[in-house]
């Protein structure tokens, strides 16, 4: 390790830390301030469907496969109450339905098929994409309209493709993957928490 670290411009790392912990929090504080009646509407849509004892479905790739799993624990476990646990899958977890779909329909389908078995009317998938354009997110979002569902985009950019299938778009104005993913992260936080008081209230 030190050998690493001597071999380190120290200062210039420190800077390029600095640099993109200033550019993180900027965006964060500009997407409060835009989505935050978005942020509230999403956090509404979860809480309506737990009440009439639907579910949230979760998806998404690499970082975004992460997040979907983040929102589930956050909401089948807790996040700041302890309290009545509410149902959150998230569709990237279970290797062998993930892997077997892939293998016979293609990876597009990893999500669709999950939704149609899954996801009932009144139900809400959370669909994350920081291009809005991953193409098996596209075709769970599709399928979850088909049945009745809400669909909440998390996307950066504009929302790509995903943009018209979204009852709630809450697309983060960056390109910058790293930056949409920090954002994201705190979005699911923020609904969380609204959802976590309201439905303890």
């Amino acid at each position: 390790m030190e050998q690493v670290l001597k071999q380190m411009k120290i200062p210039e790392e420190k800077e390029r830390l600095r640099m993109s912990a200033s550019e993180s929090a900027e965006l964060l504080s500009k997407t409060a301030d835009r989505k935050a009646g978005d942020i509230l509407k999403a956090a509404a849509l979860v809480i309506s469907a737990v009440k009439r004892g639907g579910k949230v479905l979760a998806c998404g790739n690499g970082g975004s496969a992460a997040d979907a799993q983040h929102l589930a624990g956050e909401l089948v476990g807790r996040f700041f109450i302890d309290r009545a646990s509410y149902p959150c899958v998230a569709l990237c977890t279970d290797s062998s339905v993930t892997t077997s779909l892939a293998n016979d329909y293609g990876f597009e389908s990893v999500f669709e098929r999950q939704v149609e078995a899954l996801g009932r009317k009144g139900d809400v998938l959370v669909a994350i994409s920081t291009s809005g354009n991953s193409p098996n997110v596209l075709r769970a979002a599709a399928a979850a309209k088909r049945k009745g569902m809400k669909v909440i985009a998390l996307t950066g950019g504009k929302g790509g493709k995903l943009a018209p299938a979204a009852d709630v778009l809450l697309d983060v104005d960056s390109r910058v993957t790293p930056r949409i993913q920090e954002t994201h992260g705190f979005m699911i936080h923020a609904i969380c928490e609204i959802v976590e008081k309201r439905l303890s209230e």
